[in-house]
């Protein structure tokens, strides 16, 4: 493939510094050696690769997670540069600083400091207009995935490369780590007659790729036409967790506080297709899951008779307040919380467990949201098969051949 070949030249090109195979040994010293070394997109743009932006009128698409590994942002490191003209910037799901609630329309608007226009991709329009790119020589991409599939911020990046595709502007991306790690994958792969804005490309839930990574397959798999560039992390090794890299953990969206939140997520988001609780307007949501009517302790009995490798379940309550998906509002809810003895555990088999016995104690209190849960799930088979009693082991009976396939698909587009 001409593109993936171009794709792979750029990333040798500019991966000047420490990148490294992962296949060390992972003693202290070295994941401390390693977390100073880790250095995100925006700082080797401004060291080594300059020279794609310099003189060039720059749209960046980003928010609160593009930041360099001091917490500086990349509005404020671009605007402040002699050599670059930033003349747009572009917001997501959530808003440029990351405060808007789940499925909150986002307004186009002005930024306070810069001056610059906001062009809202979470509105009326979740692709770049013509009007949005007037002006732009090149487009930029640049914020924290958090290794799922379900998750916009790849989407917002998949449609800003299309329509720089289409207008003939490069797309660069400034990459990230995948916080949960790139050497797991996990779940099943979505079926594309579900392919949502929550979830585009048939991916697994938990993918284990970067953004980059992401967009040279979009590239180079699923149609989309682009002059792309990934401008690589420094440093970075594929069985990191983001606590390893030793940078600034910036919640990606309102309910992703920390990393355990993340590696729950690839499971539990399932459950916002349910009338169970995630947790939402706790600090720990994703980590746990409830509802008024379940007994805690016979549900974590239920869970950890699965032996599901490298993750436990404990009783837990909790009380939501302004939980965004209005869910028991103020009332005390009881559960499980997820807690991990491993970063590889599999959240999203966990979920299956969660939502077989969730679903067998709820009786009248279970009502599905079908649309949401199926976009989610990437298929009606998972829902159907609960409906119908299937076991355990039967509802993710495809799930190792579909991660067999799918690491199979995206090995040329790995960057690591």
């Amino acid at each position: 493939m001409p593109r993936q070949s171009s794709l792979f030249g750029v990333f040798l090109a500019f991966s000047v510094m420490g990148c490294t195979t992962g296949d060390e040994p992972k003693d202290a010293l070295a994941a401390d050696q390693s977390a100073q070394m880790v250095r995100p997109g925006i700082e080797v743009l401004i060291s080594d690769s300059l020279h794609l932006v310099a003189g060039q009128r720059v749209g960046l698409v980003t928010n609160q997670t593009g930041i360099d590994r001091s917490g500086r942002s990349d509005i404020d490191i671009l605007s402040a540069h002699p050599n670059v003209d930033l003349v747009a910037l572009y917001s997501p799901e959530h808003g440029i600083r990351g405060e808007e609630r789940a499925g909150a329309a986002i307004e186009s608007s002005t930024d306070q400091q810069t001056g610059l226009p906001i062009h809202s991709l979470y509105g009326e329009t979740r692709k770049p207009t013509p009007e949005m790119l007037e002006g732009v020589d090149v487009l930029i991409f640049d914020m924290q995935d958090v290794g799922a599939r379900y998750y916009t911020y790849v989407s917002t990046m998949a449609l800003a490369m299309e329509a720089a595709g289409e207008f003939g502007i490069p797309f660069l991306v400034l990459d990230r780590p995948n916080p949960i790690r790139g050497d797991v994958v996990q779940g099943n792969v979505l079926d594309p007659e579900y392919s949502t804005f929550v979830g585009m490309y048939e991916v697994p839930m938990r993918h284990g790729m970067t953004p980059g990574e992401l967009a040279g397959m979009y590239l180079g798999e699923f149609g989309i036409t682009a002059e792309l560039t990934v401008i690589p992390v420094d440093g970075w090794k594929r069985d990191m967790t983001f606590d390893e890299t030793g940078l600034p953990w910036v919640a990606p969206s309102p309910n992703m506080p920390d990393l355990a939140s993340a590696l729950a997520y690839p499971g539990t988001c399932l459950f916002e297709g349910t009338p169970i609780s995630v947790g939402r307007g706790t600090d720990r949501a994703f980590r746990w899951i409830g509802a008024p009517w379940l007994d805690s302790s016979a549900l974590a009995e239920a869970l950890n008779s699965y032996g599901i490798d490298g993750v436990r379940f404990e009783p837990a309550t909790f009380t939501p307040t302004n939980a965004g998906d209005r869910k028991f509002e103020g009332a005390e809810v009881r559960g499980v919380q997820l807690v991990a003895e491993r970063t590889d555990y599999d959240a999203s088999r966990a979920a299956v467990a969660m939502l077989i016995e969730t679903h067998r104690a709820s009786g009248e209190n279970w009502a599905w949201y079908e649309a949401h849960f199926d976009r989610l799930a990437g298929t009606d088979a998972l829902r159907l098969g609960l409906i119908a009693e299937a076991s355990f082991d039967e509802l993710v009976a495809s799930w190792d051949g579909d991660v067999t396939g799918f690491e199979t698909r995206r090995a040329p587009y790995l960057l690591y």
